[in-house]
């Protein structure tokens, strides 16, 4: 029998053993008091604070302060800091400090928010990490030690490799697979030790606690009732409220709380019961919950003989101290997730992998320029004398962008489950930041490169700005509004360029221009209209792109003949378009001399809105009503070729006499410098949509078909950490929504001998529903007449038009192993272009700028590839000047 085996039988037979049969209680009851306190999602962040998180923390700091049994733990530092910072008294920090020092005030998780562990990367989960413990560090000397990732939709192996990297003790998640979630209750296996790094394997491993079915919530113990915003009646408060407890009802309460105790003991091995007392915006009277409560667990404790168990209010720290002295011995989790999430088999939450499609990408942008405005901002103050800017000023820029990037990281931010009007928050927050950290790094410019004279009337000075530690050879876009050009770099050359048409704004014309950027470095470029007289002085011109235009093909229910292809090729590719359909035919690999037949299309789900006829879709869920169908009737295609770039953009109306497309895919293969300098740029199609807006209740899904066999297995990334093989599986029902899997950064299919890749610039979900076939979600739009989204508008009614990118790498396991994970970086931090502006430099704050935190991380997985996955060592003191603090974290 495995330890503690005798455990369920006991507990049965407790019930009716007679009073006083048993020496001392069997079971501890650790009831943890908390308010789950969203940082946006039905409510901005401004209405939360006046409505109740204020009372929140007020109230419990004045309950716990007045009694010294009571406990209570604190997750999102958002708000504790906005409290902390703009409302505490002397008197409440006073109390606050004694609270944490004595450990019954306890600070868990410990990030600016709960982030979303499905489609955040992870460089931004570690920003939000970060900013959240350096404040508790600084403010009370402590690191929290315990996790509470328990609303989050999905559980991700990146999250316990980071919380063990963070020096965490013990991890608690909650939303599993519901079918996953009875078996593990079942069979006690709720509480495990996960690896969830494969690379660091036992390295970083951490002891992880499942909530079981009952979640973070205890429903029939909230007397404070319901808080009450702006628009909403006073009387709603009373719908979730208690009654009071009393002598003559405390056997409810009581009976209510043993029995739910006892039936969560049967799921767990130690005789020790995790037993959330909390929910969604509770505790905002805190007096009336402790003093209830108090009665009640006063109650059970004179009787907890004939219960079998005592009750106490803990911590975290308490529960899993108690448990830790038991030493159990558990199982081991390797590195798979908990991905995807089902409530039950009809909802699968699949659908927000890509709601809010826009905000998604916005919130990577943001993440992108906090990058690149830190890493010159560092080297600025740190390498060079500053004549002009005050860094002080510089590093609130900085911050307020690290706030709002962190913000948007709450599992109902990115993850577009939220209201408009909050949606609009963090679109307002990130683009304040976003203009903020432009400023700085235009300042950093002009103190750095002062401009002695600009460029002539009607020309550009620009500047661009590489961010990663190393030299990129690309091709960046500018948009002119002169045909006839002349761009030349700092040193007066002539510049490799090609002009064409703008796509977007038919007055104005698109300016690529090849350049090679050192790592962490710039170059310059003037851009001026050109001479009349510029062909006889010889001064070389831009090339001008070619355009060849076809005619508009209707969509063929038979296959591809391939009778009629057209080739478009770089020294890496040559993609085939069939001229019959105006669709891609196949792809030539040349390095590997394969050939693989590879089309693409755009397709729609049409999903359920009636929620009286059954499950529908919203901004979580995805259920769709039958398999993907065609989005379009017609497709017209142009060839716009030059010797930098060839680009292939094809459009896609939805009915044959529509005026304007739906849909359409921008496809550029480039042409660079042969050798290391230009592979990257040689090795990818790059591919930029333009999706929306749709009709209601779709879907839109970029499908790319190929004959490559693979199984139907397809793989994604978790956070762009680390890659999950995901086999498709069959279910019962909802089998194409439980096949959809997040992509934050990569995806690929492969066969025996080839491996096809998909790189993203934000999140979207993926799947593979066909053998050699790999689907992307670009673009919801879906309504229903759910009663409970229609009162707080909780709705998808997204009309925008989208325009997301993905890069496809082609090639051998081998090539695209070596050139998938460096390629990924150069997507998601590629230069910055700014142009030169002046501006007014009265900046006034100071600040201490003698620490700099420097993360390193390794970029390929073990295994994955047999010489850049070997172990490196990075020597600091000679690496970082002798000016940076190091710090392991």
């Amino acid at each position: 029998m495995k330890p503690w085996g005798w455990l369920p039988l006991l507990l049965q037979l407790g019930l009716m053993w007679p009073l006083g049969a048993l020496s001392e209680p069997q079971l501890r009851v650790f009831v943890v008091p908390h308010s789950h306190m969203d940082v946006g999602w039905l409510h901005t962040v401004q209405e939360s604070m006046q409505v109740y998180v204020t009372n929140v923390y007020n109230s419990v700091v004045e309950e716990l302060t007045l009694e010294k049994k009571r406990r209570f733990i604190a997750v999102e530092q958002e708000y504790f800091r906005l409290w902390w910072d703009g409302i505490a008294s002397d008197g409440q920090k006073s109390q606050v400090r004694q609270l944490v020092a004595e450990g019954r005030l306890e600070f868990v998780l410990g990030g600016q928010v709960m982030h979303d562990e499905a489609v955040a990367h992870f460089d931004d989960q570690i920003l939000q990490l970060t900013e959240g413990h350096g404040f508790l560090y600084e403010t009370f000397g402590v690191r929290p030690q315990f996790s509470w990732q328990v609303d989050p939709f999905g559980a991700s192996s990146t999250t316990p490799t980071l919380f063990a990297l963070a020096g965490f003790n013990a991890h608690v998640i909650s939303r599993i697979d519901y079918n996953l979630k009875k078996v593990m209750q079942d069979t006690r296996e709720l509480q495990f030790v996960w690896r969830g790094s494969r690379s660091l394997s036992v390295q970083q491993e951490i002891f992880t606690h499942v909530l079981d079915q009952f979640g973070y919530c205890s429903e029939g113990f909230n007397w404070d009732g319901e808080a009450i915003f702006p628009g909403t009646s006073p009387n709603d408060m009373y719908l979730q409220m208690q009654i009071p407890v009393t002598k003559d009802n405390i056997q409810i309460f009581t009976s209510l709380l043993v029995r739910n105790a006892l039936t969560r003991a049967t799921w767990f091995r130690t005789p020790h019961v995790l037993w959330p007392w909390g929910c969604d915006r509770q505790f905002f009277n805190a007096s009336l919950q402790f003093t209830n409560m108090d009665i009640v667990m006063d109650y059970i404790n004179s009787h907890s003989l004939e219960f079998n168990l005592s009750v106490e209010y803990a911590t975290l720290g308490d529960y899993f101290l108690a448990v830790h002295s038991d030493q159990v011995s558990w199982q081991v989790r390797d590195h798979r997730d908990f991905l995807p999430y089902s409530l039950d088999m009809h909802h699968a939450w699949t659908g927000f992998y890509a709601s809010r499609s826009g905000l998604k990408g916005l919130a990577r942008r943001a993440s992108s320029l906090l990058y690149a405005g830190e890493s010159m901002f560092t080297r600025y103050v740190l390498l060079a004398p500053h004549r002009f800017l005050n860094p002080a000023w510089g590093l609130q820029q900085l911050q307020q962008l690290r706030w709002a990037v962190s913000e948007v990281q709450h599992h109902d931010a990115i993850t577009g489950t939220h209201v408009p009007r909050v949606g609009d928050m963090f679109v307002e927050h990130l683009s304040t930041g976003m203009e903020g950290v432009h400023n700085l790094m235009s300042y950093i410019i002009q103190d750095r490169f002062p401009a002695h004279s600009g460029p002539e009337p009607g020309g550009h000075f620009v500047v661009v700005y590489n961010p990663l530690a190393w030299t990129v050879t690309t091709i960046i876009t500018l948009t002119v509004d002169f045909l006839k050009v002349s761009i030349t770099d700092e040193s007066g050359r002539p510049v490799l360029a090609q002009v064409q048409p703008s796509k977007e704004m038919p007055s104005a014309y698109d300016l690529y221009v090849l350049t090679t950027i050192p790592g962490l470095s710039y170059r310059h470029y003037s851009i001026r209209p050109s001479r009349s007289s510029q062909e006889k002085t010889g001064e070389p011109e831009p090339f001008v792109a070619k355009t060849m235009q076809f005619g508009g093909r209707l969509r063929r229910s038979a296959r591809q003949v391939g009778g009629n292809l057209v080739p478009v090729n770089n020294d890496c590719y040559i993609v085939f378009l069939d001229l019959d359909t105006n669709l891609m035919h196949s792809v030539w690999e040349r390095q590997s001399n394969r050939k693989v037949y590879m089309t693409q299309q755009f397709m729609e789900y049409h999903v359920k809105s009636d929620v009286w006829k059954g499950s529908v879709s919203d901004n979580y869920v995805f259920t769709p009503s039958g398999a993907a169908e065609p989005a379009w009737e017609a497709v017209r295609m142009e060839i716009v070729e030059g010797p930098l770039v060839t680009e292939i953009q094809q459009y896609f109306y939805r009915k044959v006499n529509d005026s304007e497309p739906t849909f359409a895919i921008y496809s550029r293969l480039a042409r660079g410098p042969q050798g290391s300098d230009g592979e990257l740029l040689c090795h990818r199609i790059e591919q930029e949509y333009r999706v929306g807006p749709l009709e209601l209740n779709r879907e839109a899904i970029l499908r790319t078909s190929t004959k490559l066999n693979t199984g139907r297995v397809l793989y994604s990334d978790n956070n762009g950490y680390q890659v999950q093989r995901r086999p498709y599986r069959d279910y019962k029902s909802n089998t194409i929504a439980r096949n959809y899997y997040p992509m934050v950064q990569s995806a690929f299919i492969q066969s025996r001998r080839s491996r096809l890749v998909l790189l993203s610039e934000q999140a979207h979900g993926v799947s593979s529903q066909g053998n050699g076939q790999v689907e992307v979600m670009l673009h919801r739009r879906v309504v229903n007449n759910d009663p409970g989204n229609m009162v707080v508008d909780l709705t998808l009614n997204d009309t925008s038009v989208v325009q997301p990118m993905l890069w496809l790498l082609l090639g051998s396991r081998a090539l695209t192993s070596g050139l998938r994970q460096r390629s990924r970086l150069a997507l998601q931090h590629r230069p910055v272009v700014m142009l030169r502006e002046i501006n007014d430099r009265k900046h006034e704050p100071k600040a201490d700028l003698r620490r700099v935190l420097l993360r390193l991380q390794h970029l390929y997985e073990v295994d994955q590839d047999p010489v850049l996955s070997r172990p490196v060592t990075v020597n600091l003191r000679v690496t970082c000047p002798s000016r940076v603090l190091l710090r392991h974290l």
